[in-house]
């Protein structure tokens, strides 16, 4: 699955941002704990420069804890980073973040100027509820559906932090193909953009591989299904969503195993670790030098073709 969703107004976010960017102290970027590596933005890096960066992983009550510390260890390796895991069930989490950012922009406390920090993230990983925690009051519109923010906001927050608040970005082309799938089954795509069935085939495979007994558990289901679409078809009978015929509506099914995934009610999970990530993008890179390969390979039989004409 190849992501392509980039609207007008995350092209001129992306350019706002380099134009604040010279007046910025550091750059939090908010992530998913569930997909640490997919709901990474690879724009950030280039963006931040040298500036110190906080990744902040939202959502951690729905990730699994040991993984998540993992993806801490894993990011801080990376100099002038640091991390924060943190939920909305536990609204003190989110309240170290300004301490944290006043020291990574070496502010002493007795400095007056207030830090400038630029907060980033996909849609719909909870960027303005953490927003409105840190402010202790209403100021970023929230909801469960991606591309809630349209426009930059600055918001003051108590010891001397201002919030520079960007629209949920993604990239303009989600590359690794699995990256795109894991938006999707976490919602950080509106649901109008993708195809139910096809996503929940890939959540299936996932969850059939590393949590079956959750499945088994989930839907009372009395033997485990050997494939998604064996899957797909049993939570369909177990959960009334049948057609004429007493055929699965196999989209009804699949919309549920997605509701249920996102929700937690499959319990706390991660879906991607640092060493699958490290192997998918030595297969991208493998991918591109093929491609880079016979792009050179068609341009030289082009040239040869032109020379025997002559």
């Amino acid at each position: 699955m190849q992501i392509q969703w980039y609207p007008g107004h995350m092209h001129k976010a992306a350019k706002e941002i380099r134009q604040r960017l010279p007046k910025i102290d550091l750059v939090i970027e908010v992530l998913d704990a569930r997909i640490p590596f997919s709901s990474e933005n690879p724009m950030i890096h280039e963006l931040r420069g040298d500036r110190p960066c906080i990744k902040v992983l939202a959502k951690s009550d729905l990730a699994d804890a040991a993984m998540t510390a993992e993806w801490q260890a894993f990011f801080e390796r990376e100099r002038g980073v640091k991390t924060l895991a943190i939920t909305t069930t536990a609204p003190e989490t989110m309240r170290g973040l300004p301490t944290l950012a006043r020291r990574l922009a070496a502010r002493k406390a007795d400095d007056p100027r207030p830090v400038n920090a630029l907060i980033m993230g996909i849609p719909n990983v909870g960027k303005s509820t953490l927003i409105n925690t840190l402010a202790g009051r209403t100021v970023a519109k929230t909801g469960n559906e991606p591309a809630v923010t349209k426009a930059q906001q600055r918001i003051e927050i108590d010891d001397g932090i201002v919030l520079f608040d960007t629209p949920g970005m993604l990239w303009p082309n989600v590359e690794n193909r699995n990256s795109g799938y894991r938006l999707a089954v976490t919602g950080a795509v509106r649901d109008t953009a993708i195809d139910h069935e096809d996503v929940a085939w890939f959540a299936a495979e996932f969850l059939l591989g590393h949590f079956p007994e959750r499945l088994r558990e989930r839907y009372e289901l009395d033997a485990l299904p050997q494939s998604e679409n064996e899957l797909l078809d049993a939570i369909g009978r177990r959960r009334g969503c049948l057609m004429g015929g007493g055929h699965v509506d196999f989209d009804k099914a699949s919309r549920l195993l997605l509701t249920d995934l996102r929700s937690g009610k499959l319990g706390p999970l991660t879906l991607e670790t640092p060493g699958m990530m490290t192997r998918e993008l030595e297969e991208l890179t493998r991918i591109r030098a093929e491609k880079a390969a016979r792009r050179e390979a068609r341009k030289a039989a082009r040239k040869k073709k032109k020379a025997k004409r002559r």
